[in-house]
């Protein structure tokens, strides 16, 4: 590949140097996919799920000490825990509420268009939007997939990451050539389940369904080898197909590198994992399990000497002799001290929030709180950023929808998607800044910013009745 070809010519050129390879666009996929199953790439969007879920990499942690050799040795006969602090999960969740926690909203001149996209936007949206949002910071790009469902409406699947290849028509990543999706199920073979893998490829032609095996491509024909991606019944009861003049795949990407949060607070997130462990360890090697340093012991089998001691809590000397231990003081604060550090860099890495700030508790002002979201308002605006363009993408499939029902064709209209951030506030300041401007700004502004407010057309509505009586 050249450093100025895109993926999409290399498709093209393979394809038409067929003669050459001997490789057919069916063997192109399959050696696309073969390659993209175990890369670096995959690998770290499959992890980011792994570690939000807890299964992280302390709990293969072994405990180990010299051998004979001088190597180092795994044991079994030490304290092992395996900790995990999930501080990564917490911080996805975090930024996931924190910029789509509340309903978006719709701007419009045209109220008729708003009223008609908020249909759209309903709150199953809502929560399929946050699932979105998720996918993206475990994975750096989460993917959305408008279809039509069994009762012929535009509805809308989520696919994570690690279940997307995409082949990008230019070096930015914003114009998808096609994309093919990798995924495991269920199937019945006789009497006994067995995993198989599928693939869906999403083309111009519409989307085309294979099974994987031994990294070949067969058509799938039990589940349709290929369908368009829309069916339309005309006033004849005849069935016409269509497809979409773009790939119906649309990228959220968590940030311009599509790189998931976890790469950021790995190394922090099992520090932390690390210390807690190590900590619970320390203070369980008691006399019963640490080192012992034994004076004329009156026997010659250490193990059945420690047998003796983990069930009798006893020991039995000759007369000049003693058993002492050798211990290592466990300082718990300094642990303390530690963790607060590792938690405070990982919050920070993370460009999340402290909500246990100090600015909180002496005085929690407005410029305070702002203070304390700075990180994750600065975040949230480079994810917003690439949102708002997914969103404009989805917004020109809802905008078919509408055309082909008949509601209207609103394809030149403008729309604004506005994100109404869930971020904490000193309501009685906000309070007293909008009594304050009243006869500076005008009423709809005011009612805008109070903190009060959640709709903004009823509460006008409801001071103009107000002030009839």
């Amino acid at each position: 590949m050249t450093p100025m070809e895109t993926e999409t010519d290399r498709l093209n050129r393979l394809i038409q140097e067929g003669g050459r390879t001997g490789m057919t666009e069916l063997q192109f996929f399959a050696a696309e996919i073969r390659e993209w199953k175990n890369s670096a790439r995959r690998m770290e969007q499959i992890k980011g799920e792994r570690y939000y879920e807890g299964r992280q990499d302390i709990l293969n942690r072994l405990r180990t000490t010299i051998g004979e050799n001088g190597k180092l040795e795994a044991v079994g006969n030490l304290p092992n825990h395996r900790l995990v602090d999930n501080q990564y999960a917490l911080m996805v969740d975090q930024k996931t509420n924190y910029l789509v926690g509340k309903p978006i909203a719709v701007n419009c001149k045209n109220k008729d268009y708003a009223r008609k996209l908020a249909g759209y936007f309903d709150k199953r949206f809502h929560r399929l939007l946050k699932y979105v949002c998720e996918d993206a910071l475990k994975g750096g790009i989460g993917w959305l997939y408008p279809y039509y469902n069994g009762r012929g409406e535009l509805a809308f699947q989520h696919f994570p990451a690690q279940d997307i290849l995409p082949f990008w028509a230019d070096d930015d990543h914003t114009v998808l050539d096609c994309g093919v999706r990798l995924y495991s199920q269920e199937v019945w073979n006789g009497y006994q389940k067995e995993l198989v893998e599928k693939v869906e490829i999403f083309k111009a032609d519409g989307l085309w369904r294979y099974l994987f095996q031994n990294d070949r491509l067969i058509p799938d024909v039990e589940a349709g080898a290929h369908e368009n991606y829309v069916s339309v019944v005309d006033g004849a009861g005849g069935l016409e197909e269509f497809n979409w003049t773009r790939i119906p795949l649309i990228p959220f990407k968590y940030n311009k590198r599509e790189l998931p949060l976890l790469n950021r607070v790995k190394p922090l997130q099992d520090a932390i994992n690390l210390m807690l462990s190590d900590f619970e360890n320390n203070m369980q090697e008691d006399a019963r399990n640490t080192i012992l340093v034994l004076k004329n012991y009156d026997g010659e089998n250490l193990g059945e000497f420690r047998k003796n001691l983990a069930a009798y809590g006893a020991v039995k000397v000759r007369e000049d002799g003693g058993v002492t231990t050798l211990n290592v003081e466990v300082n718990a604060e300094n642990y303390k001290a530690v963790l607060r550090v590792f938690k405070k860099s990982l919050i920070e890495n993370a460009r999340g929030y402290d909500a246990k700030d100090e600015r909180l508790s002496g005085n929690p002002n407005q410029m305070n709180i702002q203070s304390m979201y700075s990180d994750i308002d600065l975040d949230a605006n480079g994810m917003e950023t690439e949102f708002q363009a997914a969103l404009e993408e989805l917004v020109w499939f809802i905008n078919q929808d509408m055309a082909n029902r008949g509601l209207g064709d609103f394809r030149t209209e403008e729309v604004d998607v506005v994100f109404n951030r869930d971020i904490l506030i000193n309501e009685s300041e906000a309070v007293d800044n909008c009594v304050k401007s009243m006869g500076i700004l005008s009423n709809e502004t005011i009612v805008e910013q109070h903190p009060w407010t959640r709709d903004v057309e009823t509460e006008l509505l409801r001071l103009s009745e107000e002030r009839l009586f």
